[in-house]
């Protein structure tokens, strides 16, 4: 069996591992961290269990469609549930929206703040929901290696309608003028990684997402996913070792031969740089065997980084949900201190999830688990210093907002921003979720999943197609094992 070394534990190098290993190669994954799940991993303190990274589960089909590949459904690995509400706006402390499940009371909740405004979201949805079947089906499984890949009449055709250049933006305030509708359709952009006015209006998908097929949880937290992950991949047969940190990718005659971890050669015929794109090329390769150099990558836009503490409370909060997003504060100001002139945010939004609100197993009975995040621009300075002046920035609006005493009933504190995603996950200027969403990194235009210089090396994971996000990340594991499976067949 050809021997397949995966190199980074997160869900894009689990997804490839456990495809290939399915098809009959023989896999290994290293993983450099104590445990694998890469941004997913989770943390316990004092009988409080926190979701590290990512917090929102959207796009479920994604989950039900990788479980049924190894013969099984999501309900056998983890209970998942529909949140209702979804998560609650805060606008000021008179006004916090809370988005329902039903959407026939989210059409109404539209219609509370613009008359008329439903029949112009079910135009827009319905808009929202072609363009999320023709991704899902047409595009984001393709490896984007070329643009002849998407060259057949009814691809071609779907993307006229897909608004590749029109602005999610401008298609929002085609339907719409409330300010704040505008803003909840355009939350996810700021999250998932550009400014609206720079995004394609393709990513209104996104709202197809989040109103129609829903906000989940699994019972547990976000790391049953992993779990679950590494089960299969482990019944597939995949070797996973951890504290692997590997330092170099060994390449004769134009083919990866071995990578070296903590000092020691394991031969490979068939190597997955699933960790950090630019870590992988830049740290682990010989100039002469990358596909990009460095100025490559400083020209890159990349979505945000973040700032996040992670809390134990030894009180029960009022009036907070499960997923809450604090808008009381001006949006347009927030994207531009991230994108267009980076520095530390005057005057933040910033979200909170209590996962506590729908999960008793993960704080202590009669306490609460709350995690704070504020999207900040890539590579700025992370001192202990800022970390503490935004966790008070943080804690004062959400005490006043919510009319509480949070900050006294602090048990549990730990902050996680730019230089942890460093140390942690090699990641390029300490990003939390990628490259940016704008037109000129999709797709074809992003990163390739192969190695132009070196025939048996490719790349899993949010900096190459199909971009950032739990349910991507595990199809682009999907997609490289996918190119790998029909260049070397066992």
């Amino acid at each position: 069996m050809k021997k397949v070394i995966v190199i980074g534990g997160g869900f894009a190098g689990l997804a490839a591992a456990s495809s290939l290993a399915k098809k009959g190669f023989d896999v290994t994954l290293l993983e450099k961290n104590c445990d694998i799940g890469g941004r997913a991993r989770k943390l316990t303190i004092s009988g409080f269990t926190f979701d590290m990274g990512p917090s929102w589960y959207w796009m479920p089909d994604v989950f039900e469609n990788y479980f049924k590949e190894f013969g099984s459904v999501v309900s056998d690995h983890y209970n998942l549930i529909r949140l209702d509400p979804s998560y609650a706006v805060f606008f000021s402390k008179e006004e916090v929206m809370r988005v329902p499940a039903n959407l026939n009371e989210f059409y109404a909740l539209f219609e509370k703040y613009e008359p008329g405004s439903s029949v112009q979201l079910r135009k827009f949805l319905a808009d929202a929901e072609y363009k999320y079947n023709i991704s899902m089906s047409d595009f984001v499984n393709k490896p984007s290696l070329s643009l002849l890949e998407f060259m057949d009449f009814r691809i071609l055709s779907a993307a006229v309608r897909m608004d590749l250049f029109k602005s999610i933006s401008k298609c929002i305030k085609n339907h719409f003028t409330n300010t704040k509708l505008i803003s909840l359709l355009e939350f996810p952009v700021l999250f998932l990684g550009a400014k609206p006015n720079e995004t394609p209006a393709l990513y209104s998908m996104m709202n197809y997402a989040d109103i129609v097929l829903g906000t989940w949880y699994p019972m547990g937290g976000m790391h049953k996913i992993v779990e679950a992950m590494e089960n299969i991949a482990k019944k597939q047969g995949v070797k996973i070792k951890t504290f692997e940190r590997v330092e170099k990718i060994n390449i004769v005659d134009g083919k990866a031969v071995s990578v070296v971890s903590n000092g020691v050669v394991i031969p490979a015929d068939i190597v997955i740089g699933a960790a950090d794109y630019h870590h992988v090329e830049q740290n682990l390769l010989e100039e002469k065997y990358r596909n990009y150099n460095e100025e490559y990558w400083k020209s890159r836009k990349m979505a945000p980084s973040c700032l996040m503490y992670y809390i134990g409370i030894d009180k029960k909060l009022e009036g907070l949900e499960h997923h809450n997003l604090f808008f009381d504060a001006p949006f347009d100001i927030h994207a531009e201190e991230i994108y267009d002139r980076p520095q530390w945010p005057s005057n933040p939004l910033f979200y909170a999830t209590c996962a506590s609100k729908t999960d008793d197993s993960v704080a202590p009975a009669g306490k609460e688990n709350l995690v704070l995040l504020i999207p900040i621009a890539v590579d700025i300075e992370d001192t202990e210093e800022i970390r503490e002046k935004y966790f008070n920035i943080m804690m004062d609006r959400l005490e006043h907002l919510t009319g509480q005493s949070i900050k006294q009933h602090v048990v549990v504190k730990m902050s996680y921003a730019i230089n942890n995603f460093k140390e942690d996950y090699n990641s390029f200027g300490g990003n939390a979720y990628g490259l940016a969403n704008i037109l000129k990194q999709t797709a074809v235009f992003k990163p390739k999943l192969i190695n132009k210089k070196v025939s048996n090396l490719y790349y899993a994971g949010q900096l190459t197609v199909p971009g950032p996000g739990v349910p991507p990340a595990i199809i682009s594991g999907q997609v490289v094992a996918k190119e790998i499976s029909k260049k070397f067949s066992n």
